[in-house]
């Protein structure tokens, strides 16, 4: 025992690369928060405690800040935008040192050739991927609407595979999206199976977060049972007038099924507003096959009916809300003239009374040309609130890495991590600050078996955020999204500084992640 204390206070005798001084540290267990310094070497944390007298070649006083792990987000599309801003600065200016891509069933295939390219490429926050189901079954089936065969699911199996030993962290399906939602539950289970030989977990954008949202609920936690493997709810929302507050019921569900023995868990993101393709108006039958199928369909008169008469639907009471005026355009790629603007506007501009007909009319014009990006105001706060309360929630965006200025995205991508801290710790004390920074860091990390990351103890990797509780603030809204958030003072990845003072510096020490080895 006397060679360990004193092997330990030889090595805090040694000079540290960071001392991070007088810090209140939350140390991303939920644990309270306590008063400590932080040492640094290379890329790990190496003592935490009382480091008087310690040197380093960079000292912080974090005398008045909290000190917590880095955040991960367990949920973004940051393959859109990573390869034109590495340095992912809507994320690393709001404490994010880790995103997980690959979701809602959507990812490279195969892994390997993507994993290799973010090697070569010098990112500012760390990287890792889920393998998504949709891209798996649209490689064998393309966008067919039907059962896979034997031989076909067998051939899936095996694309799990190969992306599992390149170093996936698990399943994402998006049952709501063309193709995954023409995918039989049986079908999952098969794939998930493979995935939870792997020590892979499963994630799922359900197949309806409406009317139907408890049956989808109920289907992700089979999945997660049958299967054998952690589930997880993902970015979970009520979405409809007639359906806000079932998250008493869905929140319930997870309950039970926790209480049986299935690891079933949840996250989201703390916006009333949802952001998809409009391609979410349409009925997924009129999806397959892709645009070309989808236009032929809406020349035949009888099909184009069925079609708006789903949209119709879809406004009044699922995405968009009971009003066209809730459906606004974030980024439309063939008229960027468009982006920003609600259905209900570009409906009156083009001549017509603004109703749900007409409403619909304008989205199939919109769809034909190869449709937007939008913003759907459709989700009630106190849904948001009570699921981000419950102790199964964790944090993720849903974000991407917007080009800055560009369009009129959902402030998600900017703000998420800020607006927990600043909306629902400071302001609103939904949920303690020890709590949120666990929902943002060791959660996820716990979640995704990063056994190295998600909490302050030496010889984890010094991935940590250094931040004001009084001034962090997410500064985007749905008006102006392009704003970065303030408060955070400095930012650490790997053990380099990439951001200091509030300002981003030339480090990119952001690494590739993948499963870990053992599991």
């Amino acid at each position: 025992m006397l060679h360990v204390l004193a092997l330990s206070f030889f090595l805090q005798l040694q000079p540290f690369d960071i001392l991070i001084q007088h810090a209140r540290i939350v140390d991303g267990s939920g644990n309270p928060w306590y008063n400590g310094d932080i040492g640094i070497r290379g890329d790990s944390i190496a003592a935490i405690g009382r480091l008087e007298g310690s040197s380093a070649k960079l000292t912080i006083d974090a005398r008045g800040l909290t000190v917590a792990p880095g955040f991960i987000d367990i949920h973004t599309h940051a393959r859109r935008g990573i390869f034109e801003d590495p340095a992912a600065q809507n994320y690393i200016r709001q404490g994010v040192t880790t995103l997980i891509e690959g979701n809602d069933g959507s990812s490279p295939l195969p892994l390997a050739p993507f994993f290799q390219k973010l090697g070569e490429t010098h990112m500012a926050p760390n990287f890792g991927l889920f393998v998504g189901q949709g891209s798996i079954r649209q490689q064998v089936l393309e966008l067919e609407n039907r059962k896979a065969t034997p031989e076909e699911i067998a051939r899936m199996k095996e694309i799990a595979k190969r992306a599992m030993k390149d170093g996936a962290l698990g399943l994402s399906s998006g049952l709501f999206y063309v193709p995954g939602n023409f995918t039989p539950t049986e079908e999952v289970i098969e794939i998930a199976k493979v995935v939870a030989s792997f020590g892979g977990m499963y994630i799922s954008h359900m197949r309806d977060e409406a009317s139907g949202v408890l049956d989808s609920v109920r289907e992700t936690i089979r999945i997660g049972e049958e299967g054998g493997l952690p589930t997880q709810v993902t970015h979970h929302k009520i979405i409809g007038r007639e359906n806000w507050g079932r998250s008493v019921e869905t929140l319930r569900l997870v309950e039970e099924a926790r209480a049986r023995g299935v690891d079933a868990t949840i996250d989201a993101y703390p916006y009333t507003a949802s952001s998809t393709g409009t391609g979410a108006l349409f009925p997924q039958w009129s999806l397959a096959g892709g645009q070309k199928a989808l236009l032929e369909r809406l020349s035949a008169p009888e099909q184009r009916t069925r079609i708006t008469a789903e949209i119709v639907r879809r406004i009044q009471v699922d995405r968009g809300g009971g009003d066209p005026k809730n459906i606004v355009m974030a980024n439309c790629s063939f008229d960027s003239s468009l982006d920003g603007k609600s259905l209900a506007e570009i409906t009156a501009s083009r001549g017509r009374p603004v109703n749900f007909d007409t409403a619909a009319e304008t989205a199939i014009e919109i769809q034909q040309k190869g449709g937007c990006a939008a913003v759907f105001h459709a989700i009630n706060e106190e849904d948001v609130e009570r699921i981000l309360r419950s102790p199964y929630t964790m944090i993720g965006s849903d974000g991407e890495i917007p080009q800055f200025g560009r369009g009129a995205p959902h402030p998600r991508s900017y703000g998420t991590f800020a607006r927990v801290l600043a909306r629902y710790v400071r302001d609103r004390k939904v949920l303690t600050l020890e709590d949120a920074i666990r929902k943002m860091s060791g959660y996820p990390a716990e979640r995704l078996r990063l056994l190295d990351r998600g909490l302050l103890r030496p010889g984890m990797k010094a991935d940590i955020v250094i931040f004001d509780p009084a001034k962090v603030q997410d500064k985007a809204d749905f008006a102006n999204p392009h704003q970065y958030a303030e408060g955070f003072r400095e930012v650490i990845v790997n053990g380099e500084v990439v951001i200091s003072g509030g300002q981003l510096t030339k480090a990119r020490p952001g690494r590739v992640i993948r499963r870990s080895a053992g599991w």
